[in-house]
């Protein structure tokens, strides 16, 4: 059943006017998000920075959350969901914020391109690209490189998720987790919480398919790891991950099923289905589950980057 706040959230939504993504074009969804994003009272830090760096497609903006004026801090990346179309630095500001000062760490967020100007794999090649800048510039930043996270929310789980595999492949920076929220995982609508969660959630099945269809240069790219990490053959030897999920998500399925096989190939899983949650859920501030579920993932985050076991579930 749906949580009376998650109830009170949608419908609010709807009743300022939300359409539903799959009947606009990707300018007309990007302006709606724009006007109907509602931004909760920003926590200060010590530093909060743009950057502009060469990127594989031109100049490729990162935001550098610092808490405090420590050395040696931890690095967490973050990319931004929006289901590769929609998204910028600012639709995950206030996340970035909190869990900079909650984790004590750096929080590296990356604008990378978005589809469909700019196709697969553009964004991945954009992430791995931020990646490798932090890592070379890690003494001018107070980053410690060996404690290092890559994280994301939805499709930026998406791309978490491709760049743990890629930098396991390419035995580059070896994370010491990745923190997947809600990632979209697999090209595959026909799960069933993409069935039960068809409709009425926001993010609604027919939006899926309008995103994946901005994103591929063609539908058979989605069985490619890079952009299915599902399709990945082998997922051992990959960073320990945290992964969320919401029951009222249609991507709940391929959350649950991608860490049943982290966790089948020796991969130590943290593994949450918030009940009652929808899509997105984690840090809305409106959502008392949000905040909380923010909370506990902060204190997993700070357990891994101390380089202690984080809590895992046993399937």
């Amino acid at each position: 059943m749906l949580h009376p706040e998650a109830r009170a959230w949608v419908d609010r939504v709807l009743s300022n006017g939300w359409v539903p993504r799959r009947t606009l074009t990707p300018e007309l969804a990007r302006e709606q998000l724009r006007n109907t994003r509602i931004a909760p009272l920003a926590r200060p830090l010590y530093d909060v920075r743009n950057h502009t760096i060469d990127g594989p497609g031109g100049p490729l903006k990162v935001r550098v959350y610092r808490p405090s004026d420590a050395e040696a801090l931890p690095i967490t990346m973050f990319f931004h969901g929006g289901g590769w179309v929609l998204g910028d630095l600012e639709l995950s500001d206030a996340f970035c914020r909190e869990v900079a000062a909650g984790v004590d760490c750096l929080v590296v967020s990356v604008d990378y391109r978005l589809a469909p100007e700019h196709r697969f794999p553009c964004a991945v090649d954009d992430c791995l690209e931020a990646i490798s800048w932090v890592n070379d510039h890690a003494a001018n930043l107070g980053a410690d490189t060996s404690a290092f996270a890559l994280s994301g929310i939805s499709a930026g789980g998406n791309l978490a998720a491709v760049c743990a595999l890629q930098l396991r492949d390419q035995q580059r920076i070896a994370p010491l987790a990745q923190v997947l929220i809600c990632p979209v995982l697999d090209h595959n609508f026909e799960r069933a919480s993409y069935l039960e969660n068809a409709t009425g959630m926001l993010l609604e099945r027919d939006d899926m398919r309008w995103f994946w269809d901005h994103y591929l240069p063609t539908a058979a790219w989605g069985l490619h790891p890079n952009a299915s990490p599902m399709q990945a053959p082998d997922l051992t030897g990959l960073a320990p991950a945290i992964v969320i999920t919401a029951e009222h998500d249609p991507l709940r399925d391929e959350g649950a099923a991608y860490a049943a096989r982290l966790r089948a190939a020796g991969v130590p899983v943290r593994y949450r289905c918030y009940h009652g949650m929808i899509h997105g859920f984690v840090g809305n501030a409106a959502l008392t589950c949000g905040r909380e579920a923010l909370a506990e993932l902060i204190v997993d985050m700070r357990l891994a980057f101390r380089r202690h076991d984080f809590v895992v579930d046993t399937g």
